[in-house]
């Protein structure tokens, strides 16, 4: 139905669009530890030793972000880091700068708790890598010792926030989650409503008028029949009548049960324009085009004064115009959508007084809904229905 809401495509989590400068960043981080490790005064072999410990933390970065880690896989991973760390950092002390980027990735990959102090020790692996080459009369110490300390706690607020900012990221989309299923069930829901309306609308017109004529019918025959005396003929003839009215009436009860026009209920409100217009063309040999537009979503009463329109303008041009070439298009205008109907037949007066319910039909459907009809002709008519989308 029209009135469903259209599946959209979900946006991208806003945290994974941006997570390639993550991934910029730690690809920097890598070339500049790496870079300061080799101009590093150190041997040759504990530069070696540093730079593959640290390769070996990026070549196994993208295991962590191609798939989703489990509790114990995320902590293994978070432990084989911290120990790649130690090593390039404990051979090197200039690989310490590798922190920048291992530190964030354990917030990532593991639970907070953990994280923090996978960090703390992660941060301690500097002044314990001055310590162990050159002891504590090393003159970095009296600087790296305050830092170390200053960076643990700042690295534990930073913890608290990133996991604070994370979650309420994913409560932010369960929260656009339950909006879309609520948004879909509204949606559901008025469809239901407009259905309910409109078949109150048309039991509403059928008991006023068929059921009702029919009735005084069935009331009438009934007192002809009890003043007729025993004539076989006209008696046959009177319940003959009678049989037939009250099938008609069971049959005005049976359309209250209707709940939409049996095109609608096959699909949207395009579809059932466009079988109209191609069952016109093939049945009366008549040219017929149809162009669609991009249509919002509608009500279903506002879909069904749409297809009345259509079919009574498209009955009209082929009974009383003489058309043979009729054009109809849906579009949507200026918040409204937008019906029309244009023929080339020989036209008529539409200021003359009508005698059919057709034009007056189609502007009391359209006014039920706020809308308006506007009907031009002279060589040909134009047919215009507007109705709030």
């Amino acid at each position: 139905m029209q009135a469903d809401v259209p599946v959209v495509e979900r946006p991208v989590n806003a945290w994974l669009r941006w997570f390639w400068l993550w991934h910029v960043f730690f690809a920097i981080d890598y070339v500049v530890t790496v870079g300061l490790v080799l101009v590093s005064g150190g041997s040759a072999t504990s530069r070696a030793v540093s730079i593959g410990a640290l390769t070996a933390i990026a070549l196994i970065y993208p295991f962590f972000i191609r798939r989703e880690l489990n509790d114990r896989s995320a902590v293994a991973f978070a432990v084989v880091v911290l120990a790649l760390a130690a090593v390039a950092i404990l051979a090197e002390s200039s690989a310490g700068f590798a922190l920048f980027s291992v530190c964030p990735l354990m917030f990532m990959a593991i639970p907070l708790p953990i994280a923090m102090v996978v960090v703390s020790l992660a941060i301690l692996l500097p002044p314990l890598s001055a310590l162990l080459q050159n002891g504590f009369h090393d003159p970095s110490m009296t600087v790296l010792l305050p830092i170390s300390a200053l960076l643990i706690v700042f690295s534990i607020c930073i913890g608290f926030w990133f996991e604070r900012v994370l979650r309420q990221s994913q409560e932010r989309a369960a929260l656009i989650e339950q909006l879309e299923a609520t948004r879909a069930e509204v949606a559901r829901l008025s469809h239901e409503a407009g259905t309910a309306a409109e078949r109150e609308r048309l039991a509403r017109e059928i008991h006023d008028t068929l059921a009702q004529g029919f009735t005084s019918i069935l009331t009438l025959l009934q007192a002809v029949e009890s003043e007729w005396g025993e004539e076989p003929a006209m008696r046959r003839h009177v319940d003959l009548a009678a049989r037939t009215a009250r099938d008609n009436l069971a049959e005005a009860r049976a359309m209250v049960a209707a709940l939409t026009p049996s095109a609608l209920a096959a699909g949207t409100l395009e579809d059932a324009v466009r079988r109209q217009t191609e069952r016109l063309q093939e049945e009366w040999a008549i040219d017929v085009s149809f162009t669609p537009g991009d249509l919002p979503a509608l009500r279903t009463a506002t879909e069904v004064v749409l297809l009345r329109a259509t079919q009574e303008a498209l009955t009209n041009a082929r009974r009383h115009s003489g058309a043979t070439r009729v054009s109809v298009e849906l579009s949507a205008v200026d918040g409204c959508v937008r019906l029309t109907v244009t023929d080339d037949g020989r036209g008529f007066d539409p200021s003359a007084p009508a005698e059919g319910f057709g034009l007056k039909g189609m502007r009391a459907r359209a006014e039920q809904v706020g809308g308006t009809l506007k009907v031009h002709s002279g060589q040909g008519t134009t047919v215009t229905v507007e109705v709030p989308a």
